[in-house]
């Protein structure tokens, strides 16, 4: 490897290294010295158990897989059909 790109993977490591740490920093420092907590604070909800009809997307996931189990083990008759 030339040190053109050992030079260019070094640098590119250090970024990858430096960004999450300089973005950490950065919210930190903006933040208001009143706040004292960087917790998220959840959204009041009126009626939690609200969310109903949950069971579509676990009824197309078995006939998905009993769909695949079928076809995968279905002996068919995969002839040709032209002469």
């Amino acid at each position: 490897m030339s040190f053109k790109k050992a030079s260019l993977v070094a640098m590119l490591a250090a970024s990858m290294v430096s960004t999450p740490i300089l973005a950490q920093t950065a919210t930190s420092a903006s933040s208001s010295p009143a706040v004292a907590s960087s917790a998220r604070s959840g959204a009041a909800m009126d009626d939690a158990n609200a969310v109903r009809g949950g069971f579509l997307i676990p009824l197309l996931a078995i006939l998905a897989i009993i769909a695949g189990i079928y076809v995968a083990v279905d002996g068919g008759d995969d002839r040709p059909v032209s002469p």
